[in-house]
Protein backbone atom coordinates (compact mmCIF):
# COMPACT_ATOMS: atom_id res chain seq x y z
CA UNK A 1 0.00 0.00 0.00
CA UNK A 2 1.60 3.31 -1.28
CA UNK A 3 1.19 6.14 1.41
CA UNK A 4 0.45 9.84 -0.15
CA UNK A 5 1.83 12.67 1.61
CA UNK A 6 -0.36 15.93 0.85
CA UNK A 7 1.61 18.90 1.04
CA UNK A 8 -0.30 22.02 1.32
CA UNK A 9 1.33 25.26 1.09
CA UNK A 10 -0.11 29.12 1.96
CA UNK A 11 -1.34 30.85 -1.13
CA UNK A 12 1.94 32.71 -2.15
CA UNK A 13 2.08 36.33 -3.52
CA UNK A 14 2.34 36.74 -7.05
CA UNK A 15 5.25 36.88 -8.84
CA UNK A 16 5.37 39.99 -10.02
CA UNK A 17 4.40 41.53 -6.33
CA UNK A 18 7.41 39.54 -5.08
CA UNK A 19 10.26 41.04 -7.01
CA UNK A 20 8.85 44.42 -6.47
CA UNK A 21 8.94 43.52 -2.38
CA UNK A 22 12.40 42.18 -3.15
CA UNK A 23 14.08 45.22 -5.25
CA UNK A 24 13.26 47.14 -2.64
CA UNK A 25 15.58 45.75 -0.31
CA UNK A 26 19.38 46.23 -2.04
CA UNK A 27 17.48 49.69 -2.91
CA UNK A 28 17.49 50.76 1.28
CA UNK A 29 20.43 48.98 1.44
CA UNK A 30 22.45 50.94 -0.70
CA UNK A 31 20.79 54.64 0.93
CA UNK A 32 22.19 52.59 4.25
CA UNK A 33 25.64 52.16 2.60
CA UNK A 34 25.68 55.70 1.08
CA UNK A 35 25.11 57.06 4.14
CA UNK A 36 27.42 55.23 6.24
CA UNK A 37 30.00 56.19 3.51
CA UNK A 38 29.09 60.04 3.63
CA UNK A 39 29.79 59.70 7.40
CA UNK A 40 33.04 58.62 6.59
CA UNK A 41 34.01 60.93 4.12
CA UNK A 42 31.93 63.70 4.48
CA UNK A 43 32.11 63.45 0.03
CA UNK A 44 28.39 65.10 -0.61
CA UNK A 45 28.14 62.63 -3.95
CA UNK A 46 27.38 60.07 -1.26
CA UNK A 47 24.59 62.12 -0.05
CA UNK A 48 23.29 62.27 -3.48
CA UNK A 49 23.20 58.99 -4.48
CA UNK A 50 21.34 58.04 -1.05
CA UNK A 51 18.85 60.53 -2.26
CA UNK A 52 18.14 58.73 -5.34
CA UNK A 53 18.51 55.17 -4.05
CA UNK A 54 15.56 56.65 -1.80
CA UNK A 55 13.22 57.61 -4.94
CA UNK A 56 13.64 54.03 -6.18
CA UNK A 57 13.06 52.39 -3.12
CA UNK A 58 10.01 54.71 -2.87
CA UNK A 59 8.83 53.98 -6.11
CA UNK A 60 9.06 50.23 -5.76
CA UNK A 61 6.73 50.04 -1.99
CA UNK A 62 4.76 52.18 -3.58
CA UNK A 63 3.61 50.13 -6.56
CA UNK A 64 4.25 46.84 -3.80
CA UNK A 65 1.78 48.81 -1.84
CA UNK A 66 -0.76 48.36 -4.42
CA UNK A 67 -0.31 45.26 -5.10
CA UNK A 68 -0.71 44.34 -0.83
CA UNK A 69 -4.22 46.73 -0.94
CA UNK A 70 -5.37 44.52 -3.70
CA UNK A 71 -4.27 40.95 -2.13
CA UNK A 72 -6.10 42.12 1.63
CA UNK A 73 -9.12 43.37 -0.17
CA UNK A 74 -9.82 40.39 -1.91
CA UNK A 75 -11.08 37.87 0.75
CA UNK A 76 -10.46 34.54 -1.69
CA UNK A 77 -6.65 35.49 -1.55
CA UNK A 78 -6.20 36.99 1.44
CA UNK A 79 -3.71 34.35 3.65
CA UNK A 80 -2.54 34.89 7.22
CA UNK A 81 -0.53 37.85 8.07
CA UNK A 82 -1.82 40.19 5.05
CA UNK A 83 -2.96 42.66 7.41
CA UNK A 84 0.50 42.50 9.37
CA UNK A 85 2.52 42.98 6.44
CA UNK A 86 0.36 45.56 4.21
CA UNK A 87 1.00 47.94 7.84
CA UNK A 88 5.15 47.04 7.97
CA UNK A 89 4.69 47.98 3.92
CA UNK A 90 3.39 51.33 4.55
CA UNK A 91 5.85 52.20 7.65
CA UNK A 92 8.59 51.14 5.71
CA UNK A 93 7.09 53.47 3.03
CA UNK A 94 5.79 56.22 5.38
CA UNK A 95 9.70 56.22 7.14
CA UNK A 96 11.38 56.61 3.95
CA UNK A 97 9.14 59.15 2.72
CA UNK A 98 10.54 61.38 5.81
CA UNK A 99 13.83 59.68 5.19
CA UNK A 100 14.08 61.52 1.61
CA UNK A 101 12.61 64.70 3.24
CA UNK A 102 16.10 64.75 5.27
CA UNK A 103 17.48 63.70 3.10
CA UNK A 104 16.44 66.71 0.51
CA UNK A 105 18.00 69.07 2.94
CA UNK A 106 21.83 70.41 2.58
CA UNK A 107 23.82 67.59 3.19
CA UNK A 108 25.50 68.74 6.19
CA UNK A 109 22.54 68.70 7.51
CA UNK A 110 21.30 64.61 6.53
CA UNK A 111 23.53 63.45 9.27
CA UNK A 112 22.69 61.92 11.98
CA UNK A 113 18.89 62.04 11.28
CA UNK A 114 19.24 60.32 7.94
CA UNK A 115 21.68 57.49 9.00
CA UNK A 116 19.20 56.43 11.50
CA UNK A 117 16.08 56.69 9.30
CA UNK A 118 18.25 54.55 6.73
CA UNK A 119 18.18 51.99 8.85
CA UNK A 120 14.69 52.07 10.09
CA UNK A 121 13.91 52.11 6.52
CA UNK A 122 16.30 49.16 6.07
CA UNK A 123 15.12 47.03 8.56
CA UNK A 124 11.18 47.64 8.06
CA UNK A 125 11.38 47.01 4.26
CA UNK A 126 13.56 43.64 5.38
CA UNK A 127 10.70 42.77 7.79
CA UNK A 128 7.98 43.07 5.01
CA UNK A 129 9.66 40.74 2.60
CA UNK A 130 9.87 38.05 5.87
CA UNK A 131 6.19 38.99 6.57
CA UNK A 132 5.56 38.65 2.25
CA UNK A 133 6.55 34.77 2.29
CA UNK A 134 4.49 32.71 4.90
CA UNK A 135 6.53 29.05 5.38
CA UNK A 136 4.81 26.53 4.36
CA UNK A 137 3.65 23.75 6.66
CA UNK A 138 2.41 19.98 6.55
CA UNK A 139 -1.09 19.31 7.22
CA UNK A 140 -1.92 23.51 6.88
CA UNK A 141 -5.70 23.60 5.31
CA UNK A 142 -5.52 26.18 2.03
Amino acid sequence: MAVVIERRYCDAIHPLHAVLLAGGVPLYLGVALCDWAYMASFHIQWSNFASWLIVGGLILTAVTLVFALVDLLRPRRRGRGIAAYFVVLLATWVVGFFNALLHARDAWAVMPGGMILSLVTLLLSIAAVWLAFPTSRMGDPV
